[in-house]
C-alpha cells in the first residue's frame, strides 16, 4: 500500500470537494464560482484558508462551514477509498469521475431540488469519452442501451407516482440523472439504485416530512449516495450474495 498516492489522492479529494460543493451550490443560482477564494489585498490570509481543514479552526468567520468541511472530507475519503479498491488505471479514472458528478448533484438537489442539466451534459460526455477508450465503440453502444432502458423505467416510475400522488412525484433531473446511471452502471445494477436510495430516503423521509406540510424532499442525494455505494462495491457485494445462494 503507498501512503503517497493515499496522500495525493486524498489531498485531490479534499481541494475537488470544495470545488464540488461551490459548483453545486452556486451553479443552480447562476454566481460566479470562484475557485480557489483569493484576492490580492488578503493573499496571506487566503493562503491559510488552502490549508485543509486547519482553515476551518484558524479562520471561522471567513472559512467554510461545518457541512461543507464534512463535505470536503468525505470527498477526500471516497477518492482514497477508489484508490484502494481499485488501484492506478483508467477504471479509476472513470469512477472518480462518475463519483464527482454525484458529489455535485448531492449539493445543487439538496439545496434546491436542482440537478442542472449543465453538469449532467459535461460529466455525461467525459463519461461517454472514458468508456469508449476502456471498451471500444461495442462498449459504448452496450452503455447507451442501458442508460436508455434505464430512462424509460425511471420515466414510467414517474408517471405511476404522479397519477398515485395526484402531483408531480419526481423531477425531470432524477430521471436525466438515471440515463447516467445507466450508461455508467449498466442493468440491473442501475436500477437497482432506485431500490437502495428508496431505501436510504425512508427514514431520513420520516424525520425530514415531520412538520413538513410541503412533503417534498430530493430524491436525488439518495439516488446519488446508492450509485456510489454500487459503484465502488457491486463486485463484493455479488461476490457475497454467489457465496451465500451457492
Amino acid at each position: 500500500m503507498n501512503i503517497y498516492y493515499i496522500c495525493m489522492f486524498a489531498i485531490i479529494g479534499y481541494y475537488l470537494g470544495d470545488l464540488y460543493s461551490n459548483i453545486g451550490y452556486r451553479l443552480p443560482n447562476g454566481d460566479v464560482i470562484k475557485y480557489p477564494s483569493i484576492n490580492n489585498s488578503d493573499n496571506k490570509i487566503n493562503l491559510i484558508k488552502l490549508i485543509p481543514i486547519i482553515s476551518y479552526f484558524l479562520l471561522k468567520k471567513d472559512s467554510y462551514n461545518v457541512t461543507s468541511l464534512l463535505f470536503q472530507i468525505l470527498s477526500s475519503i471516497l477518492f482514497v477509498v477508489t484508490y484502494l479498491i481499485f488501484g492506478l488505471s483508467m477504471h479509476t479514472l472513470f469512477i472518480l469521475t462518475f463519483i464527482s458528478l454525484l458529489l455535485i448533484i448531492i449539493v445543487s438537489d439538496y439545496y434546491y431540488m436542482i440537478i442542472c442539466d449543465e453538469v449532467l451534459i459535461v460529466f455525461g460526455i467525459i463519461l461517454f469519452i472514458e468508456i469508449y477508450f476502456m471498451n471500444g465503440i461495442n462498449g459504448l453502444i452496450n452503455s447507451l442501451i442501458g442508460g436508455v432502458v434505464s430512462f424509460i423505467v425511471m420515466f414510467l416510475i414517474k408517471k405511476i407516482g404522479d397519477f398515485l400522488f395526484k402531483k408531480e412525484s419526481m423531477g425531470g433531473g432524477d430521471i436525466k440523472l438515471l440515463l447516467i446511471f445507466g450508461i455508467v452502471l449498466g442493468l440491473p445494477t442501475s436500477l437497482f439504485t432506485i431500490f437502495i436510495g428508496s431505501l436510504i430516503a425512508l427514514p431520513a423521509s420520516i424525520v425530514t416530512l415531520k412538520g413538513n406540510d410541503n412533503h417534498i424532499i430530493p430524491f436525488g442525494p439518495f439516488l446519488s449516495m446508492s450509485a456510489i455505494f454500487l459503484i465502488l462495491f457491486n463486485s463484493t457485494i455479488t461476490n457475497l450474495l454467489k457465496d451465500i445462494l451457492f
